[in-house]
């Protein structure tokens, strides 16, 4: 009996060994984990943190910490810890080395909204990858943004930019704004298939669309503000700067646009003497998958600012750069004439304008859509570059320093579409592979509207160019150009880019 007893305990010791060993890997590695060093940074005041060392603009700011202290850095502001990755290396450790571990999204004391809501709700914003947000990527990649829906799309967007074309040609030596021009048409083709209707006209004479506009920008505006409450959750309760208030009146602002579809298209759905076919849009969609107003209200909010502002703000930045270097916007026109002559630009034909593809690429580099990707946070304590990143830490990736960054690129502050044809960067492209550009993020988190922006983008951009010579007001100087940026969770240019059209027969 007691030989059996030995064999017994002997087999379950083997049994256990396995688990054992796991469990010892794991206590070490938490222990090397927590000795690992923070990344390096600034010293903090007590308090305070490293809030006494903030600017306006905190991409500069991150980025000058870079340069001092490394590619990964970490600050304290207030009890918040950030860490910031300024370099290729460093983005792809965070990105797609530790993308599960890093792929949650920070939860600001001063939203407005329940986090349980969001995550039910939301795509860009959802706390954690969870089931809901899975399946709404996954409805929206089948729906809007997969091959088969963006090419029988394309003649939405066509359209749309025909329509801005005739328009411009109509103001004809008029000062027009570019920036409300692009953002009216970019919102329009959006609406159409969303709503299979234009929200906003582009003669927009009782200021709707700048009015839409700013209340995006406020909402990004509001997005970036440093927020007392997270650097001092204690004080969240108080709101002690009024952004929750603030958020929610934007955002409710922004509901009323396009509420009004949503209720009567409800009612048609529901009606018992529904007959007409249904448009076959993407409210149609929402509705047939069940979902409540609120939640069809929150994903339109998302997908119609993140749709509209990045893709408005890099027009408006590469038409600045374009003016201001006659000798990129000479090989442009060049490169129209040859490939596309007096044929009409289309989504098929763009793509083979390799200069102008260069231009937008130069465009996102020097002048990113966002200065930080939208901020990550650590859902466990992990390991990056030899730096221990703790849970719940705010992860940002500053894709505007690496865009500068001469250790990465040859003359990093100048605008050369060039070296995205002629050099080694040609084969670099911004779909999220290629860490040294990353305008729409990487990993699990990658912006889900790339396949969109990458088709309207050059197709906008090119009608602009093709069909008018462009000019300052007064015949003022393009190299005297306003660059200054407008820092919030999109990097607008500060001064609004109006322009004088002139056709062009080309």
């Amino acid at each position: 009996m007691d030989h059996s007893v030995s064999n017994y305990e002997a087999l379950l010791l083997l049994l256990l060994l396995p688990l054992l060993l796991l469990l010892s890997i794991k206590h070490v590695n938490s222990k090397k984990k927590a000795e690992l060093p923070l990344p390096p940074g600034p010293k903090p005041w007590p308090i305070l943190g490293n809030i006494p060392h903030m600017t306006r603009k905190v991409h500069i700011t991150m980025s000058q910490f870079a340069k001092s202290y490394g590619p990964l850095i970490s600050v304290k502001l207030g009890a918040q810890l950030i860490v910031v990755a300024s370099s290729p290396a460093a983005a792809a450790e965070i990105l797609k080395t530790h993308d599960r571990v890093l792929s949650a999204r920070y939860e600001s004391k001063s939203s407005p909204f329940k986090i349980s809501d969001v995550n039910r709700m939301a795509i860009v914003w959802a706390t954690t990858c969870n089931d809901s947000w899975k399946s709404l990527r996954a409805l929206c990649r089948t729906e809007l943004f997969s091959g088969r829906a963006i090419e029988s799309q394309a003649a939405v967007r066509e359209r749309k930019v025909c329509e801005m074309v005739e328009f411009l040609a109509a103001r004809e030596g008029k000062v027009v704004d570019i920036g409300e021009i692009v953002f009216t048409t970019v919102f329009n083709s959006l609406c159409n298939l969303f709503f299979s209707d234009d929200l906003l006209v582009l003669e927009d004479r009782k200021g709707k669309a700048s009015g839409l506009k700013s209340h995006i920008w406020k909402m990004m505006e509001l997005g970036a503000t440093p927020s007392i409450a997270d650097f001092y959750p204690v004080l969240a309760p108080l709101d002690p700067q009024g952004l929750k208030k603030k958020m929610a009146k934007v955002v409710s602002q922004m509901f009323s646009v396009w509420d009004s579809y949503i209720k009567e298209r409800r009612e048609i759905h529901e009606s018992k003497f529904h007959v007409d076919a249904p448009k076959g849009d993407f409210l149609d969609v929402f509705l047939s998958n069940g979902f409540d107003d609120q939640k069809i209200n929150w994903l339109f909010f998302e997908l119609l600012t993140a749709g509209t502002e990045t893709t408005t703000t890099t027009v408006e930045w590469a038409m600045t750069e374009l003016l201001k270097s006659e000798e990129s916007m000479t090989k442009v026109r060049e490169e129209l004439r040859r490939e596309i002559g007096g044929n009409p630009i289309n989504e098929a034909n763009v793509f083979q304008l390799t200069f102008l593809n260069a231009c937008i690429k130069e465009t996102f580099r020097l002048h990113p859509p966002v200065p930080f990707l939208i901020p990550h946070c650590a859902l466990e304590t992990c390991e990056v570059l030899n730096y221990r990143i703790p849970k719940n830490a705010q992860v940002l990736v500053n894709i505007w320093a690496i865009g500068r960054d001469p250790s990465v690129w040859e003359d990093p502050l100048s605008f050369r579409p060039e070296r995205f044809v002629n050099s080694g960067s040609a084969v670099v492209d911004f779909k999220g592979h290629d860490f040294e550009l990353l305008p729409f993020g990487s990993g699990r988190r990658v912006c889900p509207g790339l396949p969109m922006a990458a088709k309207q983008l050059p197709l906008i951009l090119a009608s602009l160019i093709k069909g008018f010579d462009w000019a300052l007001p007064g015949g003022e100087d393009p190299a005297k150009l306003d660059m200054d940026e407008k820092f919030g969770l999109t990097l607008q240019k500060d001064q609004p880019l109006l322009l004088v059209a002139r056709k062009q027969s080309m």
